[in-house]
């Protein structure tokens, strides 16, 4: 089994004639490698209606998690629901932070998110998923290369030091358009507000409307563009 500490053996062949662009054949690949240590962390964005769906034609009771901070858009809360029902055996687990957002003001003050929002992601966000990926070996991640410069280098397996372990991303060759035709042609649920001017949607206090396939809308006015997690 590929691990962290054997990345230097990795050498996966990856068919990206499958119909998905290499998504198919790399999760097949990653849950025959891996089987329970292997999670997927769900944003519940569109790529990850894409994930959901694929994968649940490879491991339909595959592992799930949603880094639940409290502080999301209560479309996104609703669109859980909905998943839940259109994907009733995967296991989806919403990973709460160890503080409350009332413990979190009052150890750090009202509205972290405004005066410190790498603190703030670190706590609801990273640390989270530290725990999640705690018995895991590897992760799945819905990154797609166009998304922004800092993800264009992204490759299908991914050596990520910051949780010490692979990073598997299947939909790095889709672009906008194809994600939202596979949605389309699948009936596949998401966030309405994807139809409003949300391409990125993350928290409800850190996330604005911005222009086609792009993150600017996350942490507007700022120059952070990740929360932690891919970096």
């Amino acid at each position: 089994m590929l691990t962290y500490e054997t990345w230097a053996e990795a050498t996966v062949p990856f068919d990206q004639e499958d119909g998905t662009k290499g998504a198919l054949s790399v999760l097949r690949w990653a849950y025959e490698q891996y089987g329970e240590e292997v999670v997927y962390a769900c944003s519940m964005g569109v790529e990850g209606m894409i994930l959901l769906h694929l994968i649940s034609q490879v491991k339909p009771d595959a592992k799930v998690v949603f880094l639940d901070t409290n502080k999301h858009f209560k479309e996104t809360y609703e669109l859980i629901d909905r998943v839940k029902a259109r994907f009733p055996q995967l296991r989806i687990e919403m990973k709460q932070p160890d503080l409350t957002l009332e413990e979190q003001a009052a150890e750090h003050g009202d509205e972290l998110w405004k005066t410190n929002s790498n603190l703030c992601c670190q706590i609801r966000k990273v640390r989270p998923l530290e725990e999640a990926l705690s018995g895991a070996t590897a992760w799945i991640s819905g990154l797609r290369r166009e998304q922004s410069p800092t993800r264009a280098n992204t490759q299908f397996l991914n050596l990520d030091n910051k949780f010490q372990s692979i990073k598997i991303c299947p939909l790095i060759h889709w672009t906008w358009k194809e994600v939202w035709r596979y949605v389309y042609k699948n009936d596949l649920p998401y966030n309405p507000l994807h139809d409003i001017g949300y391409p990125s949607i993350g928290c409800e206090t850190c996330t604005l409307p911005a222009n086609g396939d792009s993150r600017d809308g996350r942490w507007s006015g700022s120059t952070k563009t990740e929360c932690g997690l891919h970096q």
